[in-house]
């Protein structure tokens, strides 16, 4: 039978809140994976009897009837009947408006603060003040929508210490990375501000006898925006940017864990652009969902892949704006710079791993490959967590880290030093790692830990080197090392990847673009292609003369 989106999204978080797993991509064997075991099967029978209303019997325990979370909404759908399906209210139509979840410091474990989950009620006057505020916002002129935009960006910076502290409330972060972060979103604003004013229509002219045409860029309306907890600012403001620049007003829903800098942001918006135009709904995924099930025009999403899926189901035909990941590739060749492990390390440690175009599959040539192992363990040995680098986000992401690690097959296995400070030891701290001497379908491998780990792949020449590259479904970002330029731009092209670094990794400004291929989504944020995302042409043909 045909199972509909919603069930099988509900099916989804239910098992992942029951085995504490992130949410596997569609089709996975459960079993074969090792996600659902004895053990997990009834604490999974008696959450699905809480949920749905119903209950498991011997009889409904066949092979293969929960191999897949599409198999288990399947045998829900039928469980429940058409009627009882329809009667049984999503999660959030449940929640009552005083529903509230318990927020942790990933720094510690302990509970940091408590914070009011957004029902339907919550999203539809954001998305109804949100859309009242459109027009007035889509009718200033580009200089005046940039004026407001610059005090915002000004607002933050003279606020950047409770900003700062915010993140790092959120997140763990050290201080250093977290001030960083907010003067990048100050400077994307800056630069989204002015770029909206600069106009990427093509010319206008006479391209018909006796017409003149010209194109109008025009904004979408209200734009719902869902941004993940690694970077709860930056991703806000690579996203809000752009909407706001071109016009539109914006609905955004932080993750559930690190709401505090969106909440800043809708604050100093309302005191710098007005009331209405950036409103900010904490809560979960059912929060997300009724925002894209919503009264909004366009989606942009920055989030898993699963989560992605998701979004365009329930979306339609409404535009969609997605980043879901990376995974990303760095080929190191013999001769490659003297620094390349230690940069390699920086990198693949900032914000612990948690970025999606962090550097985490390590590709080298045979020759070079022992080398390199050696390299990149000795530079993660001078990394601890703790004293270079933050915490994981929140316990899921903790589980993960441990799962993959402890499913993979590496015969080398580089640990670096754990350096919690005193008080915190109770924190998702874990540690740096080097990974080699592995199965080309390792999961460390193929899945993103999204986490302080390099994996190590030895490879016979420049064509495999691509094809190791490339062997994975995300394409979002990758570097490659190397001394030729010829050499590193021909590499470069080969790569299926939507961003390419040469002897350096992960650094991004504003001017340039960042976007994926694959299943790490579609969609452009930064630089002045980011603004037609949230923008749609009108060609206009006037005949003149009396011809």
């Amino acid at each position: 039978m045909t199972t509909d989106s919603a069930m099988t999204s509900r099916v989804t978080d239910l098992l992942c809140a029951v085995l504490q797993i992130e949410p596997p991509p569609p089709g996975t064997d459960l079993i074969d994976a090792g996600l659902l075991d004895s053990i997990g099967f009834m604490n999974l029978f008696v959450a699905m009897e809480e949920e749905f209303g119903i209950g498991v019997t011997a009889a409904d325990l066949t092979p293969d009837s929960f191999r897949t979370v599409e198999r288990i909404a399947a045998f829900v759908a039928a469980k429940q009947g058409p009627a009882t399906a329809e009667q049984i209210p999503a999660a959030a139509d449940r929640r009552s408006a005083a529903a509230e979840a318990v927020l942790t410091d990933p720094r510690t474990g302990g509970e940091r603060r408590r914070i009011a989950l957004g029902g339907a009620p919550e999203v539809a006057a954001a998305v109804a003040e949100a859309r009242a505020a459109a027009a007035p916002w889509a009718s200033l002129a580009p200089r005046d929508r940039a004026r407001r935009l610059l005090r915002f960006a000004d607002l933050i910076e003279e606020r950047s210490a409770e900003y700062t502290a915010a993140e790092r409330a959120g997140t763990g972060k050290p201080a250093a990375e977290a001030a960083g972060e907010v003067a990048n979103c100050a400077d994307l604003l800056r630069f989204c501000a002015g770029a909206a004013r600069s106009g990427v229509s093509p010319a206008g002219g006479r391209y018909l006898p006796g017409r003149e045409s010209w194109v109008r860029w025009e904004p979408l309306g209200v734009i719902g925006v869902i941004v993940p907890w690694n970077y709860p600012l930056m991703m806000a403001a690579w996203r809000i940017g752009p909407a706001l620049a071109t016009g539109n007003t914006v609905v955004l829903k932080p993750a559930l864990t690190t709401p505090d800098t969106a909440l800043l942001l809708a604050r100093d918006a309302a005191a710098t652009l007005g009331p209405g135009v950036l409103l900010t709904v904490p809560g979960d995924r059912d929060t997300g969902r009724l925002l894209v099930e919503g009264d909004i025009d366009a989606v942009a999403f920055t989030g898993s892949e699963a989560g992605g899926l998701d979004v365009v189901a329930r979306a339609g035909l409404r535009r969609v704006s997605l980043e879901l990941g990376g995974n990303c590739p760095a080929l190191v060749l013999p001769d490659a710079p003297p620094d390349t492990c230690a940069a390699l390390v920086r990198a693949a440690t900032y914000n612990a791993g948690q970025s999606c175009a962090a550097p985490a599959r390590v590709i080298t040539l045979r020759e070079n490959y022992r080398e390199t192992v050696e390299g990149l363990a000795k530079a993660m040995a001078e990394r601890r967590a703790g004293v270079h680098f933050g915490p994981l986000n929140n316990a899921d992401q903790a589980d993960r880290y441990d799962r993959i690690v402890r499913r993979s097959a590496a015969g080398i296995e580089h640990i670096a030093p754990l350096a919690p400070p005193p008080g915190e030891e109770g924190g998702h701290w874990r540690p740096g790692r080097v990974l080699a001497d592995l199965p080309p379908d390792d999961p460390a491998v193929l899945e993103e830990v999204f986490a302080p780990v390099l994996t190590v792949q030895a490879a016979d020449g420049h064509a495999e080197a691509l094809a190791l590259a490339d062997s994975v479904p995300q394409a979002l970002a990758a570097s490659i090392w190397g001394a030729r330029t010829d050499e590193a731009l021909e590499l470069a092209g080969g790569l299926n990847a939507g961003e390419v670094w040469v002897n350096c990794h992960l650094e991004q400004t504003a001017e340039l673009p960042h976007g994926g291929r694959g299943s790490s989504g579609h969609g452009t944020d930064m630089s002045v292609l980011a603004l037609t995302e949230y923008q749609r042409p009108k060609t206009v043909t006037v005949r003149v003369g009396r011809g």
